[in-house]
C-alpha cells in the first residue's frame, strides 16, 4: 500500500507536500507555483529565524502512485512552533493558490487530527486516516468512508491513493468540508500569525567579535546555527575552542542581537567556562553586564565547532557545484554562508563601537521563570479554551449531572483503546438484554457441573446454603441433560442474592452506605424492586441503597483529598464536560454538598 511505501518521516520534523489539484499538474505548472510562493511568502519567510531547518519547497517528480508535486521536510528540532507555522503557511499557500491542495504530516502521522481528536468522527482512526486530510482552497478538507468501506471489516480495505483523494477532492470538495469543531481545533492552533512572529522573538545584549555583529546584521538567522553548534557541542568541539583565528576576543563590541524565545533559553540555561587560552574572559558575576559578555562567549565558540571547521574547508567545492548545478541538491550549510559573508562584508570596528554606546534596551527574560500560580493558571486557561469557556470558576454545576455523567461513563463499552468519555448524560443508556446476557454467562460458566475446576467446586462448598437453595439445586442436578430457561437462570440468581442480602443484614456492612429515607422518591428508585427480597416476618425489612447519594458522596470525599491538586477524580470529571468548584472549608464540606443532592 502507498502508505506503507512511504518513507518515514524523520523525529521531530514536519513534511509537506503540495499536489495539483486535478491531479495531474505538469513540471512547468507546478515550478510556477513554487516561484509565486516564493515571491508572495518572502517578505514573511525572511523575517522568521528557524530553530533548525527553514521551510522550502521543492519540484517532486511522479513516482509510482504520487503524482508530480511540490514538497519538503523541516527539522524543527525543540521548538515546535516551527512546525505550526509551516501548517499556517501551508494553508495560505492553499488560499494564495487555490490550484493546489496539500497534506501535512510528522513522524506522528497525521497530527492536525491529533489536534482535534476530541471532535473527529468515530469511524476516523490512524489504519484509514492516510491520504484522508487535505488543506484545500485555505480550508481543512476530510475524506469520508464510502459506503462500501464503511461494511468492510479490514481497515486496510479503507486507504485511499493520492490520484484518488485529489480526484474526489476536486470534485466533492463542499461535501468534504472538515466539521467546523474540527476546523476551530486547528485553526485556533495557528491563530495570530502572522503576527505572533514577533511576539515569539527576545532581543539580549550580547559583548560579540565583531566578525560576528556583522554577519548577524547581514543574516539573523545565523544565530540559529550558531546555538546548535553551542548547544550540541562535544568534548572534540571543545578542544577545537582553546583558539579562535576568524573570531578574535579582542575584536568585541557590544550589539543587540534577536533570538528566538526558545533559542534564547537553550543558550541562557547552558553552563560554560570558557578555556583560558581562548582569550575570552567573563566579568564576575555580579557584573551589570555579565550576561552580555557570557552570552556573546556562547556564540562566539560557534567557530571551534568540528562541523563549523569542516564546512570550511568543503566551501569552495560546494559553490563550484552550486554553479554549474543550480538545484543542486546540497544545502546551503551555516559555515558556507557564514564565510561567504565574511568575505564580502566591509567590518567597520569604530563604528560598531560607536553603535554600541546607545543600543536600545533588552528585552525582559522574567518569562525564564515560571512560578506555580503562573503554571495553575496556565492550565486553567488551557483547560477554558479546549471546552470554549471564559471562565472556569461560573461554570454551573449540579451533583446530579455528576451521578448521571459518572454512571453514563461506567455504561460505555470500553476497548483495548480505551474508554470513550461522555460528553453529555443525555445519551440513551445501554439497554438490557435477558437472552443475551444469559447467553454470554452460559457461555462463561458453562451449563454443565463438569466444566467448573477443582477450585470451583470448593468454593462451593463453602457456602451454607438453605434448606430451599438445596432443593432447587438438586432439582437442577437431576437434569442435566435438558436446557436451563433464561428465566430460570435469573430466578436462581436472584435466590443467591437474596440469601446474601439476608447474611450480610447481621453485619455492619450496610452501616457503610448511605440508604434511600423511608417514603422520599430517588432517581432510580424503580430500580430497588430489582434488589428487593422477600425475606419473611423474621426478617427486619432492608432498605434500599441510595446508589446516587453514595456515589456523589464518595466522589466528593476524594475530590476533598486532593487538595486543590490533580487527581482521578478532577480528571474524569474534567474530561465529562463537568467542573467542581474549589473547596474553599475542608470541615463538613462533603455533608454540605451531600444535602444538595438529598
Amino acid at each position: 500500500m502507498e502508505a506503507i511505501g512511504r518513507a518515514a518521516v524523520a523525529e521531530d520534523a514536519v513534511r509537506y507536500c503540495l499536489f495539483a489539484a486535478t491531479g495531474s499538474g505538469g513540471e512547468a505548472l507546478l515550478r510556477r507555483c513554487a516561484e509565486g510562493v516564493a515571491v508572495r511568502f518572502a517578505p514573511l519567510l525572511a523575517a522568521y529565524i528557524w530553530q533548525r531547518q527553514p521551510f522550502r519547497l521543492r519540484y517532486v517528480p511522479p513516482r509510482g502512485e504520487t503524482p508530480a508535486h511540490l514538497g519538503g521536510t523541516t527539522l524543527f528540532g525543540d521548538n515546535v512552533e516551527d512546525e505550526w507555522f509551516i501548517v499556517y503557511l501551508v494553508r495560505e499557500i492553499t488560499r494564495e493558490f487555490p490550484g493546489l491542495a496539500a497534506r501535512i504530516d510528522d513522524n506522528d502521522g497525521e497530527f492536525l487530527l491529533i489536534e482535534a481528536a476530541d471532535f473527529l468522527p468515530k469511524w476516523l482512526n490512524p489504519e484509514n486516516s492516510d491520504n484522508r486530510v487535505f488543506f484545500y482552497k485555505g480550508e481543512l478538507h476530510i475524506i469520508p468512508l464510502s459506503e462500501t468501506q464503511e461494511q468492510e471489516c479490514d481497515p486496510s480495505a479503507a486507504n485511499l491513493t493520492i490520484l484518488q483523494a485529489l480526484t474526489l477532492l476536486s470534485s466533492h470538495s463542499e461535501e468534504f468540508l472538515a466539521a467546523e469543531s474540527i476546523r476551530t481545533a486547528v485553526y485556533k492552533r495557528i491563530s495570530g500569525y502572522p503576527e505572533k512572529i514577533q511576539a515569539s522573538f527576545h532581543q539580549a545584549h550580547c559583548y560579540l567579535p565583531a566578525g560576528i555583529v556583522a554577519v548577524l546584521r547581514q543574516r539573523p538567522s545565523l544565530v540559529a546555527a550558531a546555538i546548535q553548534a553551542f548547544y550540541l557541542r562535544d568534548p572534540v568541539d571543545l578542544r577545537a575552542c582553546r583558539s579562535f583565528k576568524t573570531f578574535r576576543p579582542e575584536e568585541r563590541v557590544m550589539s543587540v542581537v534577536t533570538f528566538t524565545k526558545c533559542l534564547y533559553a537553550q543558550l541562557v540555561q547552558q553552563k560554560f567556562v570558557p578555556d583560558r587560552r581562548s582569550g575570552y574572559t567573563l566579568p564576575l558575576p555580579s557584573h551589570p553586564q555579565f550576561k552580555a559578555y557570557e552570552l556573546g562567549m556562547k556564540l562566539g565558540e560557534m567557530e571551534g565547532s568540528a562541523k563549523y571547521s569542516e564546512l570550511l574547508h568543503k566551501a569552495e567545492d560546494y559553490f563550484q557545484q552550486s554553479v554549474t548545478k543550480p538545484e543542486s541538491c546540497v544545502e546551503v550549510s551555516p559555515g558556507d554562508e557564514i564565510l561567504t559573508l565574511l568575505q564580502t562584508t566591509t567590518i567597520d570596528l569604530k563604528e560598531l563601537e560607536r553603535e554600541a554606546g546607545c543600543l536600545p534596551p533588552e528585552d525582559d527574560d522574567s518569562w525564564l521563570e515560571l512560578t506555580p500560580d503562573d503554571l495553575d493558571q496556565m492550565l486553567k486557561e488551557a483547560r477554558s479554551e479546549s471546552l470554549q469557556s471564559t471562565n472556569e470558576e461560573e461554570q454551573k454545576y449540579d451533583l446530579e449531572t455528576v451521578a448521571e455523567s459518572m454512571k453514563a461513563f461506567v455504561s460505555k463499552v470500553s476497548t483495548h483503546e480505551g474508554a470513550e468519555m461522555p460528553w453529555s448524560s443525555d445519551e440513551s443508556h445501554v439497554t438490557f438484554d435477558v437472552d443475551s446476557f444469559t447467553k454470554a454467562l452460559d457461555r462463561i460458566l458453562g451449563a454443565d457441573s463438569e466444566e467448573l475446576d477443582s477450585d470451583d467446586l470448593d468454593e462451593e462448598e463453602e457456602f451454607d446454603f438453605s434448606d430451599e437453595d438445596d432443593e432447587n439445586f438438586d432439582a437442577e442436578n437431576q437434569r442435566p441433560d435438558q436446557e436451563v430457561s433464561p428465566n430460570e437462570l435469573i430466578c436462581s440468581l436472584k435466590s443467591y442474592m437474596n440469601e446474601m442480602d439476608r447474611e450480610l443484614a447481621h453485619t455492619n456492612v450496610g452501616k457503610s452506605f448511605t440508604t434511600q429515607k423511608k417514603g422520599a422518591s430517588s432517581v432510580k428508585a424503580a430500580t430497588s424492586e430489582n434488589t428487593a427480597h422477600d425475606s419473611g416476618a423474621e426478617d427486619t425489612e432492608l432498605t434500599p441503597v441510595d446508589v446516587d447519594m453514595n456515589l456523589v458522596a464518595n466522589l466528593l470525599e476524594s475530590y476533598s483529598a486532593q487538595s486543590g491538586l490533580a487527581g482521578p477524580t478532577s480528571n474524569i470529571l474534567q474530561s465529562m464536560g463537568v467542573y467542581l468548584p474549589e473547596n474553599a472549608d475542608h470541615t463538613g464540606s462533603v455533608e454540605q454538598q451531600n444535602k444538595r443532592l438529598s
